[in-house]
């Protein structure tokens, strides 16, 4: 009889997710998920091919959790994509390691559109609200206010970012009302 394995390949994920939360990829080691697994590195690799297939496995856990945290995140502000703009700078804030795996890191597994638009369409939600608030180039607003956006997210994630999160909200709004005509 075949001997029951008691640490999973979704165990061995979690481990991996967990280093990266606060260390990165690059505290990603088989040594270091086995440690935080409770195991030995002989579950690792009986599971994956490699570390670069666990990685991915943690990749797509990172998009999952922006995906949640931007699920959870209230929804105050009736200017399209500042909503998605706000949480996507909170989480820049509040989980560093997953925003620089997500968004700046070079190895990136999905485009930047891929996981910030997610499987319930986020980008083509805030493209519709634009529509139908008036906007002439809803795909056009999207492009100039993302790149104050993801400019605010990278300065937050770096600590360079003193803006309180009122200012944030006026200066998308203030964007959002200059670029909603043109």
């Amino acid at each position: 009889m075949a001997r029951k394995e008691s640490i999973t390949k979704q165990m061995i994920i979690d481990a991996a997710y967990n280093i990266a939360r606060t260390e990165g990829m690059q505290g990603i080691t088989a040594r270091n998920v086995a440690e935080q697994a409770n195991c030995s590195t002989q579950p690792i690799f009986r599971t994956f091919q490699n570390m670069e297939e666990l990685m991915d496995g943690v990749y797509e856990r990172a998009a999952l959790a922006f995906q949640e945290f931007y699920r959870m995140y209230p929804r105050t502000e009736k200017f399209p994509f500042c909503n998605l703009g706000l949480a996507y700078i909170a989480f820049a804030k509040e989980e560093k390691e997953l925003f620089r795996i997500l968004f700046v890191g070079e190895k990136k597994k999905k485009s930047f559109y891929e996981v910030l638009n997610g499987n319930t369409e986020n980008v083509r939600t805030e493209i519709q609200i634009a529509t139908a608030q008036g906007c002439k180039n809803p795909s056009g607003l999207f492009m100039k206010l993302w790149i104050f956006i993801h400019g605010a997210a990278c300065m937050t994630m770096t600590g360079d970012y003193d803006l309180s999160d009122e200012e944030t909200k006026e200066l998308l709004q203030n964007i959002c009302r200059s670029f909603m005509s043109v």
